[in-house]
C-alpha cells in the first residue's frame, strides 16, 4: 500500500516506522531539522524494552512531492491540519482514504451522524470549517490513537508504550476498505480493531486527555504524579466528571468508570503528555481539541463546565505567554 504520512512527529512516526518496516511504501512528510534527519539517516526507531531498528522511507518537505497515494495519514495536530488541506488532494486517486490520527473531539464529529447537530462545525477544532470544507467526508476514516511515543531528536523516534489504534468509518460502516487498514496496520505489529461506535471511544479516551495533559502542562508533572498527588487527582476528577455529563447529553455511553480511567492513567507511569512536551519544546500545545472542544460541547447540550473552563483559561494563557516570548519552560536540575 502506497502510504504517506503527513506530520511524522511522535505518533506519525511510530506509524510511518512500523509501516515501512512492514514493506508498505511509505513516504513521511516533515519539515525543518526532523526533514534533514530523515533524508540523511533515516529513522531509528527505539522500542520499549530498549533494542533499536532503523527504516528509511521516503521523506519529503509537501505532500504535493509524494505522488498518489491509497492512504494519508494526518499525523499532526489538531491545529495543524487546515495548514495543509489544500496540499493533500494532490496525492488523491479516486479510492485514496484519509485516516485522521488526532487526540481530542475531531472536526468531522457531527458528520455523517442523525441528530439535531448533523454536520455542525465545532469551532474550537475547525475554525471556520476549512478542514470539513477541504477533506471529502467521504475519504475519512477516523482512529482512536493508544500508544505513547516520544520524538526524543531528530529522526530518532521512543516509544512508550501501547499499540492499539481503533479506526472506523465517520458512519459506523463495516466496508471492506476500513477491513483493509485494520488488516494493513495488524501486518505492522498494531492492534487495529474496527470500531462502531467510535465517538464512545473518542470520549474514553479524551476523558483522561483533557484533564491530564492541561494540568500536566501546568504543573510540569507526570501521569502518576498528577493521580497519586490527592489534590490534582480530585481536580482532574472534577474535570471528567463535567465532561461525562456533556458527553452523556450528546448520547454518549461512557463504559468505564471515572476511577477506572484514573487508575488507567496512573499505571502508565512517568510519562510526560503530549502538551507538557509541547510545552518544554515550546511549540503550540493542542489545547483546543482537547479542551476547548469540550467546553463548546458543553454550550451545545446545556452543560456547565467550571472547572474545565478555569484550567482551560491557565493553559491557554502559558501558552500564549511562551508564544508572545517565543520561549520553553522545562524544570531542569
Amino acid at each position: 500500500m502506497r502510504i504517506c504520512v503527513v506530520g511524522a512527529g511522535a505518533i506519525g512516526g511510530l506509524l510511518g516506522a512500523r509501516l515501512a518496516k512492514a514493506g508498505e511504501e511509505v513516504t513521511l512528510v516533515a519539515r525543518g531539522p526532523q526533514l534533514e534527519a530523515l533524508k540523511n539517516n533515516g529513522l531509528r526507531f527505539i522500542e520499549e524494552d530498549g533494542s533499536e531498528w532503523a527504516v528509511q522511507p521516503k521523506a519529503v518537505g509537501n505532500i504535493r512531492e509524494a505522488g498518489p497515494q491509497d492512504l494519508i495519514v494526518l499525523g499532526m495536530k489538531a491545529h495543524q491540519v487546515a495548514a495543509v488541506v489544500d496540499d493533500l488532494a494532490a496525492a488523491y486517486t479516486d479510492d485514496t482514504m484519509v485516516l485522521t490520527a488526532q487526540n481530542g473531539i475531531p472536526y468531522w464529529y457531527f458528520m455523517k451522524q442523525a441528530g439535531v447537530h448533523q454536520g455542525r462545525v465545532i469551532e474550537s477544532v475547525d475554525p471556520g470549517g476549512v478542514v470539513a470544507r477541504g477533506i471529502p467526508i467521504d475519504r475519512v476514516i477516523g482512529s482512536v490513537v493508544y500508544p505513547a511515543a516520544e520524538m526524543i531528536a531528530p529522526g530518532v523516534l521512543k516509544h512508550i508504550e501501547g499499540n492499539r489504534f481503533s479506526i472506523s468509518e465517520v458512519d459506523g460502516a463495516d466496508t471492506p476498505r476500513v477491513r483493509q487498514l485494520s488488516e494493513t496496520l495488524r501486518n505492522a505489529g498494531f492492534k487495529a480493531p474496527v470500531t462502531s461506535d467510535i465517538r464512545s471511544e473518542i470520549w474514553t479516551k479524551l476523558w483522561g486527555n483533557l484533564s491530564f495533559n492541561p494540568i500536566s502542562a501546568l504543573t510540569h508533572a507526570t501521569l502518576v504524579d498528577i493521580c497519586q498527588f490527592p489534590m490534582t487527582r480530585d481536580l482532574a476528577a472534577k474535570m471528567m466528571a463535567e465532561a461525562q455529563q456533556v458527553g452523556e447529553a450528546l448520547g454518549i455511553a461512557f463504559r468505564v468508570s471515572l476511577e477506572k480511567r484514573i487508575a488507567g492513567a496512573e499505571a502508565v507511569g512517568k510519562h510526560k503528555t503530549s502538551m507538557l512536551q509541547d510545552i518544554e519544546l515550546g511549540r503550540a500545545p493542542e489545547i483546543a481539541a482537547l479542551v476547548g472542544s469540550i467546553i463548546e460541547l458543553g454550550a451545545v447540550a446545556g452543560v456547565p463546565t467550571p472547572h474545565i473552563q478555569a484550567v482551560y483559561a491557565l493553559v491557554s494563557l502559558l501558552a500564549k505567554t511562551l508564544a508572545d516570548e517565543k520561549g520553553k519552560l522545562k524544570i531542569t536540575q
